[in-house]
């Protein structure tokens, strides 16, 4: 009980912290014993229960019971997602746990860590690890270098030097009225880029339709296989992101921010915790007026809803709807969600108007978008071209072409529940809706995979599927079930009981209680539709 009252100090024991108390916890110790989730649970006034549930629904906290050994001291995670797939993580998992005591180092998959351009990647301890192999991870453990490594960034003095803050303060001051920017940001087309696409401008008024007190929070839990784009923002110039936060919260009068940052991104986390100190000093912001969160390892909290729950310390469950979050969100406040990178274009949409942005868009698709493109082409990486574009012109015109030796086979429009489509759909507008929907596709993250000759598309589709299994919430059936016998049923090495796939398929799409069960079978589908030959 000492032990845990010394780790909590002063700060309060509400029920919504447990899990940022679950990480201090982790932290410290290097998992959660269960001396210390029960001395957790009498120091909250919580059944152990409860906090079991919790602890136990995130794949980055370790529970050991009594008797059993501790973790070792030192974990590498290796990325076994779509992209990290093509790059070699299967060989890299085999070379990395032969080399390793594991007594002393702990060898784990892991899902997406939002690296894709540079596959495959790891983590050790808490260093990022790009284009890795067995040898780096090595040197590393035995050098003992697996802290946070922090890329170069604009922080908070270049930023302001820049004109960063200009429009917070008129906007603050009545200079700019918030009807005047909603109606720029309708005109510019401005969309939610975390999946959805609902229109940014129409979220604010629907919000502000509803009395207070609201709430704001933000998506940072970019978990969608081959997605990096909010990293990569996140990553080098941060405060525009949180100018648009600010202003966005200003504008439907949100009492405070929830910046809801995944486990995955420990680079970000520092920099979001330095960068939000620096606004309270430069009193931009009053002391907690943004408060960060540290997500735990679950694919599902990038659901709005379930990143409510999960801020609100508990295990992340899409909940039912209506009533949406814009009526009934965090805490039961109206609450404002907005993905990263629709905050991050805030400012410049509003500084340079809505023609600039929507000018750069194709005829009927307004708007630029970053496009993270990873797989089989020459530079992977970060790419901003216009909506409607094709993916064969992102390939030829922003990529460098197909990297040598490869030709295209078929493509993720948008991640791994976008679906998959041939070669010769390479030439459908990349947007929401439109032909890209008529052909059960969407753009969703905007995360692009690029497949070739060398991959078939049977086992990309397992791999995606696999995916799903593993980060199901496990609340429905349809979704929790359906999951794991489409990865049985597809793993046969006999050709696949299609009826029983399509069977399957109906179910999970009109019985599954959120889009990851809804989504998780569309690769499935066009597996059966458009690549027979790799059965």
């Amino acid at each position: 009980m000492r032990e845990i009252q010394a780790l909590l100090g002063s700060r309060p024991r509400r029920r919504d912290l447990l899990i940022e108390f679950l990480h201090l916890i982790q932290d410290r110790y290097g998992c959660l014993s269960a001396a210390h989730l029960r001395a957790l649970a009498e120091e909250m006034r919580l059944a152990q229960a409860e906090i079991y549930e919790v602890a136990s629904f995130y794949d980055h906290f370790d529970i050991v019971k009594e008797g059993e050994a501790k973790p070792a001291p030192l974990t590498i995670r290796i990325c076994d997602s779509i992209s990290c797939m093509l790059a070699g993580a299967e060989k890299l998992l085999e070379e990395i746990a032969a080399a390793v005591d594991p007594k002393e180092v702990r060898v784990l998959r892991a899902p997406c860590m939002g690296r894709c351009a540079t596959a495959p990647a790891a983590r050790i301890g808490d260093r990022e690890v790009d284009h890795a192999d067995s040898s780096i991870l090595v040197e590393l453990a035995r050098s003992g270098e697996t802290g946070v490594a922090i890329p170069a960034y604009t922080g908070l003095d270049s930023y302001s030097a820049a004109g960063g803050y200009r429009l917070l303060r008129k906007v603050r001051e009545g200079e700019k009225s918030i009807d005047d920017i909603i109606e720029t940001m309708q005109d510019a087309g401005l969309r939610g880029l975390g999946g959805a696409g609902f229109p940014a401008g129409k979220k604010w008024s629907i919000v502000r339709s509803y009395p207070g007190p609201r709430l704001m929070s933000i998506n940072g839990d970019e978990g969608e296989p081959g997605t990096f784009k909010d990293r990569t923002y996140l990553e080098s110039d941060p405060h525009r992101t949180l100018e648009g936060a600010l202003i966005a919260a200003h504008a439907v009068e949100a009492e405070r921010i929830y910046f809801y940052m995944r486990d995955e991104y420990p680079a970000v986390l520092q920099i979001l915790r330095t960068e939000i100190a620096a606004l309270e000093q430069a009193g931009i912001i009053a002391p907690g007026f943004i408060e960060l969160r540290r997500g735990a390892g679950a694919y599902i909290c990038g659901e709005e809803s379930a990143m409510l729950e999960s801020i609100e310390g508990k295990r992340g469950l899409p909940r039912h709807r209506p009533p949406y979050i814009a009526e009934v969100g965090l805490f039961g406040r109206p609450t404002l969600n907005h993905n990263v990178e629709t905050l991050w274009w805030i400012r410049d949409i509003v500084e340079k108007g809505a023609q600039w942005f929507a000018g750069q868009g194709r005829p009927g698709h307004p708007g630029i978008r970053s496009w993270s493109v990873s797989g089989r082409v020459r530079e992977p990486g970060v790419k901003l071209a216009p909506a409607g574009i094709t993916v064969r012109e992102l390939i030829e015109d922003y990529c460098g072409g197909m990297a040598e030796g490869h030709e295209f086979k078929a493509y993720l429009p948008g991640g791994a529940s976008g679906g998959i489509l041939p070669a010769s759909m390479g030439d459908i507008p990349l947007d929401f809706g439109g032909e890209l929907a008529k052909q059960g596709a969407f753009v969703g993250s905007h995360a692009v995979v690029v497949f070739s000759q060398a991959d078939n598309i049977k086992d990309v589709t397992v791999n995606l599927l696999k995916f799903f299994k593993h980060e199901s919430c496990g609340q429905c059936t349809p979704c929790r079930e359906g999951t794991e016998k489409m990865v049985t049923l597809l793993k046969k090495e006999s050709r696949p009981d299609e009826a029983a796939i399509r069977d399957l398929e109906l179910v999970m799409r009109d019985a599954s209680i959120c889009g990851l069960g809804q989504a998780a079978p569309n690769p499935v589908n066009h597996l059966l539709t458009h690549f027979r030959d790799d059965f």
